[in-house]
Parts: structure tokens; C-alpha cells; sequence
């Protein structure tokens, strides 16, 4: 065991006035909109903290990380990628103003307005596909974090995050998002002390450039003392040992549909006074997904500098990192880092369960309810959803085996609707021909692609199909955008249908 009692103090209190936070708000939740999207009264300053705070958690820190420690400095190109998307569609307005102005509490609330109701239900159920199986390894992806850190024994991985799922359940289940905006708000405070206090660590360990030319010298490999070489690029994301061309460019398009289509980044647009209030939001906010990104990917150069030195690296690289902090970090620090990263990962996940709890009941049961539901029912029925979500978590985010490196995953997952919902958003929006059969079309043939990836990947890693069967994630990812637009398209020329409102009739 790594930690002091100083550490568990910190720990504690820190998990305690959170949940203390989050629980008094439950207090000004009058209705599903307060519940859901804070009475859509989000200010530009609050907005950042929780859009920042939402998108950062253990898993966020862990796949940096894991990218840095395999390819250097490079792995941070997502990240570059991410806040470039997301400060030109701030900056323009592209989709998130018409869908602000449209008065919509989900995404798929808009295609009913554009479409029919029959597409809002479709859409809804893909998006809580792509949601919940990509929210679906977030806590053993954090267990292993912990377990790595702390020294905690393995067997106490599923106890110890289904104690912290609980927790996060009681506070979001009470107050929606207004706890959510809360005890993000808090958790961003502690989450960016914590980067700090790592990163300074880190570089002082070996000086800057003390670490570059360790860093090159693992790519070298020649004189590596213990042979843990780098196998990519460190510097050059397009050289063909790193990420590549292919997976550049679908990273470009997965960005930009990201930060329009991510039900969870969507949601803080969806909440904010105004569209001028969500634009802001997202410029401010772009800037930071640059570090979100680049400062665990230097805790992974630094992991692997480590290791390139000392040897004992962990077999599977991502648990480089966490095993590299625990020889790292001090008695007293490790207790603010670990509640930083208990901050990180309480407000991803709230904030999910929340987005994915409002979408079914938005999307999926209330389309289908034939009588008008009270407040009171309309609330409850929510609050189960959060319920229901969380034990889904438990079960399949402790035993799913990842059929590779943990972003692959999550961007391929995130695939299954970001490229249907994208081409659906931008047809209904910017489109007066699209209709409601090239919205189907969309839907479907944009999560064959995904959903034939985590299938066939898995089964290849159980040895049920030879190696030659597995799909990489740029093609499938590349394939689903390809497929969605041409489903859409095709679809709208052979059943043109008249009677759809049109771009602006759905924006007033």
C-alpha cells in the first residue's frame, strides 16, 4: 500500500464535500428541465469549468497517457486535433447555434422537429448504443489506475469503483444537472492541481531537455540500458511508425463530429442562456483539450523514460503510467493526486449518466408514452434511468476485454453514432432535401462499420477467428462517416418526401 493516512485524509475529505455539494442541490430541481439541463440558465464561466471538468476524466488521463507512452510527444495529435475542431465551431457557430435556437433538450429531439417521430426514436436508440458501450470500460480503466497508484490488491478493483460509481449515482440521481454543474465546478479546482502538480514532477525528474533526449534515445534504441524502446515516431505524427496519414485524416472528421454531436459536449450547449453563451463556451474551452491531452501524454514519455531506465515495465502499456506515479510521487502529493483523479473521473461520469439518462427517457419513453406524464413522474422516471445505467456499468465495465488501445475503442464506440447523428445533423440543418428515409439509411449503414470492429476484433482476440480478420479503427471509423453520407444522400434521392420542415422551420 502506497498511501499515508495524510493521503487517506485528503482522499476523504475531498470525496465527502463533494458528495455533500452535489446532494444539497437536489434541493432546486423542480422539473425534468432543471434536472436535465439546469433550466438552461448556465452562464459562459461556469459552462467552461463543467465542459472542461466533464471531458477529463481517469479514462481521459489513462489513454493519453497510454498514447504517449507508445508514441511520444506525437500521441498528443488528438488533442491538437480536438481543440482546433472545437474553437472553429465556437468561432462559426457551425450546428451548435441552430440547435441551441431550436429549444431541444437532446439531439435526437431536433430530427422529430426536422423528420418524424419515428427517426427521433431510431437516433435515440443508436446514441445510447454508442453512449453507454463507450462509457462502458471508464471504470476498469480507472480501477487499474488506482490499483496501480495505491498498491491496492487487484481483488479489491470491483469494490472499491463500485463504491465510487455510488456515490456519483446518489448525487446525480438527486440533483441532475445542477449537481452536476456543482460538483464539476469543485472537481475542476482539484483535477487542475493535480495536472500541475504531476507535470511539474515529472519534468523535474530529468530537466526538459533531459527528457526530449532521453525520449529520442528510446527511439533510437540502441542505447536504451534496459531495452525498453519507443517502436514510433516521438515528434512526427504522419511518419509511418506513428499514427499515419489515415488515422490523421479520420481524426480530423471524428473531431468535428465530436464536439457537434457528443451528446455529453452537446448538452452544456444545450444549457447554456443563449447560442452566443454556448459559442463562447466552446472557444474558451478550446484551448484547454490541447492540455487535456498533452500533459498525460508527457506523464507517458515519462513513464517510458523511466521504465527505458529502470526496467519493470507493467505488460500491458496502459498501466505504464500509474505504476511509473506510484515510484514518483511523495507521501502527501499522492493523496492530491489521487483525489484529483478521483475528481477527474466523478465528473465524467456524472455528467454521462446524466446525458445518457436524459436521451432515454427523452428519446426512447416518452415518444412512446400515449398520456401526458406529471413533473413528478417525468423526474422519477429519470432518475431511474441513472440508476439503471450504473448497474450496467458495474457489470460490463469490470469483465469487457478491450480489443486494443483503450482510444481505439472509445473513438470506434463513439463511432457507432457520431457519424449517423453528424450526417443527420448537418442534412437536417443545412440540407432542405434531406428526408426521412435517408435519415434511416444514415442511421444504419453509419454503425455497420463500429459495431462490425468491436465484433469481429473481439472474437479475434479470443482466437475464434484468424488474425487476418481483424479491422483496424481508422477504416472503420473512416468507412462509418462514407456510409452515412451516402446512406443519407441515396436515401433522400429515391423517397424525396415533401411534407418535412424545412432547416429554418426547425431552428424558430
Amino acid at each position: 500500500m502506497n498511501l499515508s493516512p495524510l493521503d487517506w485524509g485528503i482522499i476523504l475529505v475531498y470525496l465527502a464535500g463533494c458528495m455533500m455539494a452535489g446532494i444539497w442541490m437536489r434541493r432546486y430541481v423542480r422539473g425534468v428541465e432543471d434536472f436535465a439541463i439546469a433550466g438552461r440558465e448556465m452562464n459562459v464561466n461556469l459552462g467552461i469549468a463543467s465542459l472542461a471538468a466533464t471531458e477529463m476524466g481517469i479514462i481521459t488521463v489513462m489513454y493519453a497517457a497510454q498514447a504517449g507512452y507508445q508514441k511520444g510527444f506525437a500521441g498528443a495529435t488528438v488533442g491538437v486535433l480536438m481543440a482546433l475542431a472545437m474553437f472553429t465551431v465556437g468561432r462559426t457557430g457551425f450546428i451548435i447555434q441552430p440547435l441551441r435556437a431550436a429549444g431541444v433538450m437532446t439531439i435526437p429531439e431536433l430530427f422529430e422537429k426536422r423528420f418524424n417521430k419515428q427517426v427521433r426514436w431510431l437516433a435515440g436508440l443508436v446514441v445510447i448504443l454508442g453512449g453507454l458501450l463507450n462509457m462502458g470500460i471508464f471504470l476498469k480503466i480507472g480501477g487499474q489506475f488506482l490499483v496501480h497508484v495505491t498498491g491496492l490488491p487487484e481483488v479489491h478493483l470491483k469494490w472499491v469503483m463500485t463504491a465510487l460509481l455510488g456515490i456519483i449515482l446518489l448525487y446525480t440521481a438527486l440533483g441532475g444537472m445542477l449537481s452536476v454543474l456543482v460538483t464539476d465546478y469543485l472537481q475542476f479546482l482539484v483535477m487542475g492541481l493535480g495536472i500541475v502538480v504531476i507535470s511539474v514532477l515529472v519534468i523535474a525528474q530529468w530537466g526538459w531537455t533531459g527528457l526530449l533526449t532521453q525520449l529520442w534515445i528510446c527511439w533510437d534504441g540502441s542505447r536504451a540500458e534496459v531495452g525498453q524502446t519507443l517502436t514510433s515516431h516521438p515528434f512526427n505524427p504522419l511518419h509511418p511508425t506513428s499514427w499515419g496519414w489515415a488515422f490523421v485524416l479520420w481524426q480530423l472528421l471524428f473531431q468535428l463530429a465530436a464536439v457537434t454531436t457528443w451528446q455529453p459536449n452537446v448538452s452544456r450547449v444545450l444549457a447554456a442562456k443563449d447560442a452566443a453563451t454556448a459559442r463562447r463556451v466552446y472557444m474558451r474551452s478550446s484551448f484547454y483539450f490541447v492540455g487535456r491531452w498533452l500533459l498525460p501524454v508527457l506523464w507517458g514519455v515519462g513513464a517510458l523514460v523511466y521504465f527505458s531506465q529502470h526496467g519493470g515495465a507493467p505488460a500491458d502499456s496502459i498501466n505504464a503510467m500509474p505504476t511509473y506515479l506510484a515510484h514518483l510521487l511523495p507521501i502527501g502529493l499522492i493523496g492530491i493526486v489521487i483525489a484529483a483523479m478521483l475528481a477527474a473521473e466523478m465528473s465524467t461520469d456524472s455528467g454521462y449518466l446524466l446525458t445518457w439518462a436524459t436521451v432515454i427517457y427523452n428519446d426512447l419513453i416518452l415518444p412512446c408514452v400515449k398520456k401526458p406524464l406529471s413533473q413528478k413522474a417525468r423526474l422519477l422516471i429519470t432518475r431511474m434511468m441513472v440508476l439503471a445505467i450504473g448497474v450496467f456499468l458495474v457489470f460490463w465495465g469490470l469483465w469487457y476485454e478491450l480489443p486494443g488501445d483503450a482510444w481505439s475503442y472509445l473513438a470506434v464506440t463513439g463511432n457507432i453514432y457520431l457519424a449517423s447523428v453528424f450526417t443527420l445533423l448537418v442534412a437536417g440543418l443545412y440540407w432542405r432535401r434531406a428526408t426521412a428515409a435517408g435519415a434511416y439509411a444514415a442511421i444504419i449503414f453509419g454503425a455497420i462499420g463500429p459495431v462490425l470492429f468491436l465484433v469481429l476484433n473481439l472474437l479475434v482476440t479470443k482466437g475464434v477467428l484468424p488474425a487476418s480478420m481483424k479491422i483496424s479503427a481508422e477504416l472503420a471509423g473512416v468507412s462509418s462517416f462514407g456510409m452515412a453520407f451516402a446512406g443519407m444522400m441515396v436515401g433522400s434521392w429515391l423517397a424525396p418526401d415533401a411534407k418535412n420542415n424545412s432547416p429554418a422551420e426547425v431552428s424558430q
